[in-house]
């Protein structure tokens, strides 16, 4: 075994770990799940059959991983922050075929308590604040807060809040790598180091 599993952990058969991955307190990691290489569990994390973790991701206290959920290589999920796979439960209802998928890709951050209700791709490096509640697709290096979740600015990947307006046409240099950022309209993206 290539990682760190707490005496009070749970890791059914069958799930695949990484090396250097650390299982914390109380978690339970079911045997479908795929966790790449790096990876923290924090205490009392519940993952789910159906779910891909990537390489050195962070996944705090109290988060629960469902079904159907993907992210990508170095996500942060916030303490307590949730995941949906079910758009309309029902308790009396079977709705297990309904499952949605969620992406989360690359760097993205999902802060503390932040809520994302199935079925959306969260952009690479994207920035959600603690508390947001995701309803529909989140741009790369968005930065999102508030209920229903609205795009307030833009983040380096670095995690840095970068000097540029919601939307039009502008540029910005992330003070701490020094990369060039170009907003075109509604979308931003980040020039190749030469």
């Amino acid at each position: 075994m290539g990682y760190f599993c707490h005496d009070s952990a749970i890791v059914d058969d069958g799930a695949e770990i990484g090396e250097d991955s650390r299982v914390w307190h109380f978690s339970h990691v079911c045997g479908g799940a795929r966790i790449g290489r790096g990876v923290s569990l924090g205490q009392n994390v519940f993952v789910g059959n159906k779910v891909v973790i990537g390489d050195r991701c962070k996944i705090q206290n109290n988060v629960s991983v469902y079904d159907n959920v993907t992210l990508e290589e170095g996500v942060f999920c916030g303490p307590s922050m949730v995941f949906t796979n079910v758009y309309n439960p029902r308790a009396l209802i079977e709705r297990k075929s309904e499952y949605r998928d969620t992406l989360v890709r690359r760097g993205a951050t999902l802060g503390a308590n932040a809520t994302v209700v199935c079925g959306v791709t969260i952009g690479a490096h994207a920035f959600v604040g603690a508390g947001a509640v995701i309803v529909k697709d989140v741009p790369d290096f968005a930065l999102m807060v508030g209920v229903p979740a609205r795009r307030i600015g833009w983040m380096s990947a670095y995690g840095e809040q970068l000097d540029l307006p919601a939307e039009g046409e502008a540029e910005a240099v992330c003070p701490h790598t020094g990369e060039r950022y170009v907003l075109t309209g509604a979308t931003l993206t980040r020039e190749a180091s030469a």
